[in-house]
């Protein structure tokens, strides 16, 4: 039967208290582990509605007896977040007290665990996985959180560390579906991609921002290059961040339609006793993040759309036009590279500056920190 935890967090004020609610499918003790979080961005809603959907297809595979896995969801994994308005204008993507991007700054403690688990590997790659999971564990608890969003980033990493597949649910502004996850899963990842439709599927080792599921998968890819040719360790999770299209895309079609993506993926990975759906077609080839190209306003001014999110264009084609509502003038910004245009701003007024949206490309352009805000 499922099991609901919960989990209180360090409160911001006297009388305040925020809570994160897990619920708990199929067996532990396993030794296979799947960790899924909507609403770390708290205003991204979309998320949420797939964790609810999604929580419903595990609790009837539970009671039927085929989950093969301990499947834990968190479909409110941000309720700091989730309590936030201004105006009536829900703010959740920064913590309002201290201006940090909830899915930013992540406890990164690849070298603490390194340090800790010299002269306790050996030459199998589980016993390591095992190990590092260990020391990784013992690191979180020890940690003393200062602030609330410390203590909601701690408590998360402590759900999900010991995890085959981590899955963090997110949305853009608008956007047509696409994923993050690290080159050095990719091949474990895209199958999900497959299932999930994904129009655009971007890669990095490090996009420099520590996000959450960077904080697993580049920590583990750390430690696979600290001890390179001395000890085997394994990729130890899968962990994607999937973009459910964009903010206003809430619907029970839509949100069923991605908890099946999901659960086939889950099926293909053996987390799942049931027959595996044949993979799709990919809808477009994965790229580096570090090639996407962004646009930003080159004049202030009212926007105007020249293509839709998900379609692929061309260099050279006009993707967006300025127009100065007091003279009359209009400034466009055209691509200058081939690939998909994943994702667009939601404002129909810019700043000269301001971020625009995103296309794909194969050629690296940028490097650092190669997120947004």
């Amino acid at each position: 039967m499922s099991i609901r935890d919960t989990h209180r967090l360090l409160p911001g004020a006297d009388g305040t208290a925020h809570h994160l609610y897990v619920d708990r499918f199929g067996p532990s003790g396993t030794g296979r582990k799947v960790y899924v979080q909507a609403g770390l961005h708290a205003d991204e809603v979309p998320g949420m509605l797939v964790a609810a959907w999604l929580k419903t297809r595990l609790r009837a595979l539970e009671e039927a007896g085929s989950l093969r896995a301990e499947c834990v969801v968190l479909s409110v994994a941000n309720p700091i977040g989730l309590g936030q308005a201004v105006l009536g204008y829900p703010l959740g993507r920064f913590d309002l007290a201290s201006g940090r991007n909830f899915n930013r700054g992540f406890p990164m403690l690849a070298a603490q665990i390194g340090d800790a688990i010299e002269g306790r590997l050996n030459g199998f790659a589980l016993h390591n996985r095992a190990v590092v999971r260990e020391a990784w564990r013992e690191l979180l608890d020890k940690a003393a959180p200062r602030h609330p969003v410390d203590d909601l980033q701690r408590t998360l990493m402590q759900l999900s560390i010991d995890a085959d597949i981590v899955l963090d649910l997110h949305c853009s502004r608008e956007a047509a579906m696409h994923i993050y996850t690290g080159e050095a899963i990719w091949n474990e990842a895209e199958p999900l991609a497959r299932y999930l439709g994904a129009r655009a599927s971007l890669l990095a080792f490090d996009s420099g921002g520590q996000s959450f599921d960077e904080a697993h998968s580049l920590t583990w890819w750390q430690l696979q290059e600290r001890f390179r040719g001395r000890y085997p360790i394994p990729n130890g999770c899968v962990s994607v961040t999937i973009e459910h299209r964009g903010q206003r895309d809430v619907s029970d079609e839509l949100a069923r339609q991605d908890a099946e993506a999901i659960i086939s993926y889950l099926t293909y990975a053996g987390m799942i006793d049931a027959a595996v759906e044949p993979l799709p077609p990919l809808p477009h080839p994965a790229t580096p993040l570090a090639g996407s190209e962004q646009f930003y306003a080159p004049a202030t001014g009212v926007l105007l759309h020249r293509v839709e999110e998900g379609a692929h264009v061309q260099a050279g084609d006009e993707m967006f036009v300025v127009v100065d509502p007091v003279e009359g003038t209009r400034t466009a910004v055209h691509s200058s590279t081939s690939g998909v245009f994943y994702m667009r701003r939601d404002v129909r007024y810019v700043r000269a500056g301001d971020p625009l949206g995103r296309v794909t490309g194969e050629k690296t352009l940028r490097s650092g920190y190669l997120l947004g805000a």
